[in-house]
């Protein structure tokens, strides 16, 4: 089982329980870094800004306490465009198949609308 670094145990205090309880399971198959929990007013309008949320503060479900939005990346992180996309879309499977076998929904930000 894989583990959490400091930075990752920071934001993973800031997720629901629901969405620790998938990080918890996450790592059971596959090393993760967790980038984004709650994100506060700053973090959130600078990343809109930036292009990387299509979403202001406070619209986006990381602007929740606790927050029902998780950003995270595969660790290490591929150095190719084509390792880091076939990683995310393993890691958003396992993630969606975790939380449905406990009756919940996530959402992907690969794949907003769910049209696969």
């Amino acid at each position: 089982m894989y583990r959490l670094g400091r930075k990752s145990k920071r934001v993973y205090r800031t997720l629901d329980p629901r969405l620790q309880v998938v990080v918890d399971e996450l790592l059971r198959y596959v090393d993760v870094s967790l980038v984004y929990g709650f994100r506060d007013r700053e973090t959130q309008n600078t990343l809109y800004e930036n292009g990387r949320s299509k979403l202001r503060y406070p619209q986006s479900k990381h602007n929740r306490k606790p927050s029902l939005a998780v950003d995270l990346q595969p660790y290490p992180y591929p150095r190719n465009e084509n390792d880091l996309r076939a990683a995310l879309g393993y890691i958003a499977g396992l993630a969606m198949a975790i939380a449905a076998r406990h009756g919940w929904t996530l959402r992907w930000g690969g794949d907003w609308n769910r049209n696969g």
